[in-house]
């Protein structure tokens, strides 16, 4: 597997409410801690995150999953003009959520794992290498 790695929302969002996969989401974190991984995450993808944390739980849980997400080293990565045009080309190709389109865009452009459990990634295995949660 490679050291490079993109987790979307639900990659996150599973670990934190310790669903199935959550372990691995933990390993991964600490690779990335440790510097043994470079884990990566757009910022609309961490938007995503951000806006179900507050209202699953309130604003303050958003800051301190953000400020440990920073801490073990997760790579916010701005959604610039080559990874959105990337990820409106994948959205207008395949049926999947914008969000998910801009850490498909990631992985493809990063030549990347993807770690996930989200289905709407299916339709794309052809084209990205996708850790199943």
């Amino acid at each position: 597997m490679s050291n490079l790695i993109v987790l979307d929302s639900y990659a996150i969002l599973a670990f934190l409410r310790k669903e199935a996969g959550h372990e691995r989401v933990f390993e991964i974190l600490k690779g990335a801690k440790d510097g043994k991984l470079q884990v990566m995450m757009t910022w609309v993808n961490v938007g995503e995150v951000a806006y179900i944390v507050q209202r699953s739980w309130d604003k303050s849980h958003v800051h301190e999953i953000l400020a440990n997400l920073e801490s073990s080293k997760v790579d916010f990565v701005d959604a610039g003009e080559k990874l959105s045009l990337k990820a409106a080309d994948l959205k207008a190709e395949y049926p999947m959520a914008y969000a998910d389109a801009f850490a498909a865009a990631l992985t493809e452009l990063q030549d990347a794992v993807l770690v996930t459990g989200d289905p709407e990634f299916k339709p794309l295995e052809d084209i990205l290498a996708i850790e199943w949660l």
